[in-house]
């Protein structure tokens, strides 16, 4: 049995997909009826990561767990969840995480948060494997209503770059993790397979649409302002920290780990942009993921 967390997220949904129909799954989430994969190999356990009783049936006859987490406002969740699969007899962990984490010059709110989840694990006595993406390509989703109604993207450092990596890779790469042995203490770097800036990002999307979009860079403080509108202060200023990291050129290195675990290129931004386009088309009142 293996058991997935943060099932009905970004790449949570995916591993679900591709282990479904051969794996035998359990999922964690909250809100089961968000799933989007059913089916008589998919256990969905609705329980919440406080719940230290419920978490450690949960994870009773799993072999290996994928753990999600999104809240770093609340590292508990994270701590509850090594706790539980220490005491179910889980034998493998594996975190999704952060390539920040590697980076000495990181030390964000959200980073710190990730940081202090691998050193749990690492010092759980369970084997374990970290998933270190840069970001995903998918983030470009939150532009889509504004390409939509105004044919602008609005973002921080235009010309800043980042070797964002498709989430649908970190999906493959996890499920590797979870099934195939030697992935034991190993911290996988996961990035795209060249960097590109926001603004010629944009340039892509513009071909993929078929239509000429325009790149309007945000200041510092109307990107605060956004950030402020959907998150909690400190996060937003988490993201500001990361956003100014990427501005100096810390986000733009690649590394060869994908193509080497997939045996094949990792996905490039164009790929997703294209599989993903009519989220940013006309007349499109949903964003897809």
């Amino acid at each position: 049995m293996i058991l997935v967390t943060g099932a009905t997220g970004t790449v949570g949904r995916h591993v679900v997909d591709r282990l479904a129909g051969v794996h035998a799954v359990r999922v964690l989430a909250r809100h089961p009826e968000r799933l989007t994969r059913t089916g008589p190999q998919v256990q969905a356990a609705a329980v919440d990561y406080t719940d230290a009783a419920g978490l450690t049936a949960a994870m009773t006859g799993v072999r290996a767990a994928l753990l999600i987490t999104a809240d770093p406002l609340r590292p508990e969740h994270d701590a509850h969840l090594v706790t539980a699969a220490r005491a179910a007899g889980v034998r493998h962990l594996v975190k999704l995480s952060a390539l920040a984490v590697a980076d000495p010059e990181a030390n964000d709110l959200i980073t710190c948060w990730q940081r202090d989840a691998e050193d749990r694990i690492r010092t759980s006595g369970i084997a374990w494997t970290f998933l270190r993406p840069r970001s995903f390509m998918s983030n470009t989703l939150g532009w889509a209503r504004s390409v939509r109604q105004e044919g602008v993207v609005r973002a921080p450092h235009g010309s800043a770059p980042n070797a964002t990596v498709d989430p649908r890779d970190i999906a493959d790469a996890a499920v590797q993790a979870l099934t195939e042995p030697g992935h034991e203490g190993q911290a996988h770097a996961l990035t795209g397979p060249e960097p590109l800036t926001p603004a010629q990002q944009t340039d892509i999307l513009s071909d993929v649409q078929g239509r000429r979009l325009r790149f309007e860079e945000l200041s510092r403080e109307e990107n605060r302002g956004q950030l402020l509108a959907r998150y909690p202060q400190a996060i937003a200023d988490a993201l500001l920290e990361s956003a100014d990291r990427q501005r100096g050129g810390a986000k733009a290195g690649t590394d060869d780990t994908l193509p080497r675990l997939l045996g094949r290129p990792a996905r490039t931004y164009r790929g997703w942009a294209t599989d993903h386009s009519a989220a940013f088309r006309t007349g499109t009142t949903t964003e897809g993921s």
